[in-house]
């Protein structure tokens, strides 16, 4: 049987604000004062594009190594678009995002093969990314030469 990782986080909430710890990291998150919070930290769904983010440079530092690739640094850029009526309740509309893109810069001396290469790997691999595959959010992505 295969090792597998676990991961945990612990916390405790106060009106629309959540304090989290993961180990030795503490993680608030929290809306903005027109949805209730206080705006201590990011909402949870800007959290999740940033886990996206923070999930594809990790899984392409990995490849690139793989892959005996330059890699310098990327740049993200994720957005993504949701129709707030879902999670206010209307039944007839999806409470998650509607599409999502990212523009990722790769600082790299390498050729637009190779980081249309080292693209597709990262994707095929980082968890994140492949869960929103997995939930049919549509996904665009491009990845360019800085």
């Amino acid at each position: 049987m295969a090792n597998k990782m676990s991961f945990e986080v612990k916390g405790s909430t106060e009106n629309m604000k959540t304090e989290l710890t993961s180990g030795q990291h503490l993680m608030i998150i929290d809306e903005p004062p027109n949805m209730g919070g206080q705006d201590e930290g990011p909402d949870p769904l800007t959290n999740l594009l940033a886990s996206l983010a923070g999930c594809e440079n990790v899984i392409a530092n990995m490849v690139a190594k793989e892959m005996e690739f330059s890699l310098d640094k990327i740049e993200f850029n994720v957005q993504a678009e949701l129709d707030p009526r879902g999670l206010m309740g209307d039944p007839e509309i999806k409470p998650y995002f509607e599409l999502v893109k990212i523009r990722a810069t790769v600082h790299t001396d390498e050729s637009q093969e190779r980081i249309d290469e080292l693209k597709e790997k990262t994707d095929a691999r980082c968890p994140v990314y492949t869960t929103f595959e997995a939930a049919g959010i549509p996904i665009e992505a491009e990845w360019v030469k800085a």
